[in-house]
């Protein structure tokens, strides 16, 4: 079987430090900024950054009705930050002309823990992966403020959740590939294995 083909949504934001992680992780790593390079992998990363810019960028350069059509197809996708924000259904303070590709029936609150100036890291069990507790790095994170019956939540920090899967879809509120810990970038492309594999049943 060929190589496991990861992209990394390069309009803006943390693309380096995903594509090394996932290179890490045993994936093929490749920057997406057009609809047909989005055609040619089986898992895409939407990484930390400007929700709202990455969202008008996206628009601009064509690429979110791609993705809305991709991600509800099954494509797996997995959102940090930025990105979480992305895969929410709802937004509870979305920003003028913000719009989301949707994917997971949760709503998120943007940064929810603060500003800049209040990011904070902290220690967070993640429900699959294993290994003990992941570093999570939160800077002007989200939470998750509530989950429609599809999505199961994954990671709770000071009661608020900041971890969420639904299906093909995984989103952080924080950045794992900050840390030099690969396990949530593994988890995401075991993910992506186990979806290239059924399609080629």
């Amino acid at each position: 079987m060929s190589d496991l083909v990861i992209g990394v949504l390069a309009l803006q934001g943390d693309v380096r430090e995903h594509l090394v992680a996932l290179a890490a992780a045993g994936a093929v790593a490749r920057p997406v900024r057009r609809p047909e390079e989005l055609a040619g992998v089986d898992g895409l990363v939407l990484p930390g950054g400007e929700s709202t810019t990455i969202s008008k960028l996206a628009v601009l350069f064509g690429l979110m009705e791609p993705l809305r059509a991709r991600v509800r197809t099954g494509l797996p996708v997995y959102g940090t930050c930025a990105g979480m924000i992305l895969l929410a259904d709802k937004i509870l303070d979305p920003r003028s002309g913000q719009e989301t590709v949707g994917g997971i029936d949760m709503i998120v609150r943007r940064n929810a823990f603060g500003r800049q100036n209040e990011s904070f890291e902290a220690a967070v069990d993640v429900g699959g992966v294993e290994g003990g507790p992941v570093h999570g790095v939160f800077i002007r994170a989200p939470w998750v403020e509530s989950v429609g019956a599809g999505a199961e939540v994954i990671a709770e920090h000071d009661g608020h959740i900041v971890a969420v899967r639904q299906g093909n879809a995984l989103a952080t509120a924080f950045h794992p590939e900050l840390t030099g810990d690969h396990r949530v970038h593994g988890l995401f492309a075991d993910m992506a294995r186990g979806y290239r594999t059924a399609g080629s049943l």
